[in-house]
Parts: C-alpha cells; sequence; structure tokens
C-alpha cells in the first residue's frame, strides 16, 4: 500500500471527493464540523479556493490522502500559529474502508514531521470527541499525550462538543540516544516491538 500526501485538485479530485464523502457519510457525520452559521456543508469548490486561501496566508496546509493513487481522505494543518507560540492543530478524516489499516497513523506521524523539520513549529494538537475511539486509537500511536477536555469546544452535528486534547511537540522527539528521531520512526518503532 502506498500512501501518499498531496494537494487536493478541484478539477481532478472533485467527482471522487463528493463521491466518497458520499459513500462514507454515514461513518464521518457523527465527527464532521458544522457551521451554526451556514445550513450544510460548503460545496467541494468553495472548500478547496477557502483551503488555498487560507494556505496562501500561512495558516493553513491541506492535503488529500492517496491510496495507491486513489482519493482516501483528508489531513490538514491548521490554525498555524508562528512567532512565540509556533503551534498548528491537525485534523483528518479517512474512508471507513481503510479505517484501522495503519493509514491515518502515518498520515498524521507525516504531518507532523513536516511541521516540525519543514515549518519549524514547535508543538501540533489534535483535539477528539471522546466517543471517537477510532481517532482516540491514532493519537495514541503516534504519541501524543493526552492534555485534557476542551468543553463546548467544537460544533459536530448541530451541537457544541466537548473534545479531548492531545498533543506533541519537539521535545517529545530527538529526546536523547536512541529516541525516536521522528514521528514516523516512533510509529515504526511502535509497530516493531508489537510484531
Amino acid at each position: 500500500m502506498r500512501i501518499v500526501l498531496r494537494p487536493l485538485r478541484v478539477r481532478a479530485d472533485r467527482a471522487e471527493f463528493v463521491r466518497l464523502r458520499s459513500l462514507n457519510a454515514d461513518w464521518t457525520k457523527p465527527w464532521d464540523s458544522t457551521s451554526p452559521t451556514q445550513s450544510g456543508p460548503m460545496s467541494f469548490a468553495r472548500m478547496v479556493r477557502d483551503h488555498d486561501r487560507q494556505a496562501a496566508r500561512g495558516e493553513l496546509l491541506p492535503f488529500a490522502v492517496a491510496i495507491d493513487g486513489e482519493l482516501a481522505g483528508q489531513m490538514h494543518l491548521f490554525n498555524i500559529v508562528r512567532g512565540a507560540l509556533r503551534s498548528a492543530g491537525a485534523g483528518y478524516w479517512i474512508s471507513q474502508r481503510y479505517a484501522g489499516r495503519g493509514v491515518t497513523p502515518f498520515a498524521l506521524a507525516t504531518v507532523i514531521d513536516y511541521a516540525f523539520d519543514e515549518l519549524r513549529l514547535h508543538r501540533v494538537e489534535v483535539n477528539i470527541r471522546p466517543d471517537n475511539t477510532s481517532s482516540l486509537a491514532v493519537v495514541r500511536k503516534v504519541g501524543l499525550r493526552a492534555e485534557g477536555v476542551r468543553a463546548s469546544y467544537l460544533h459536530i452535528n448541530g451541537q457544541w462538543e466537548d473534545h479531548r486534547s492531545f498533543a506533541i511537540v519537539t521535545e517529545d522527539l530527538k529526546a536523547g540516544p536512541g529516541a525516536p528521531q521522528s514521528a514516523v520512526q516512533r510509529l515504526r518503532d511502535q509497530f516493531e516491538r508489537t510484531v
């Protein structure tokens, strides 16, 4: 299985993206953010334009997750802040077809390494609904630290929902001799210990 993170393409990905989201609607609906002021999801073209504008300002890095050339989900670094904070949030969704197969942990670890090594960020956090057991397993596998609960953190499916907060900082990696040098290496080390 070849996993690639790449830009989402307006023309080339539109039909497949819409099909994939429709096919996975029941799978993603309990976790998808909604807008308290908007009546439904934005169109694919508008979403890509919005992502492009935020990316041009350095606030967002949106990726398509492709598996063996086929669109399979999305991964984002968002709320990218420079200066003294040097932080970002990460968010993702993956087709149910690929859930539990190591795709999302690998994609998240890759994005974390990119955030630390290329963007020179210090911290990446992921916020997850407490009942999203699949996503909780992802951050556990990648080695993010639990930091607590954020009350009424994000608007989901028509209401404000609590989220558990997880984070990783650069000091969690490269912390001495024998320590993993990247999030991807940490994930590989964990996999090798369990096989």
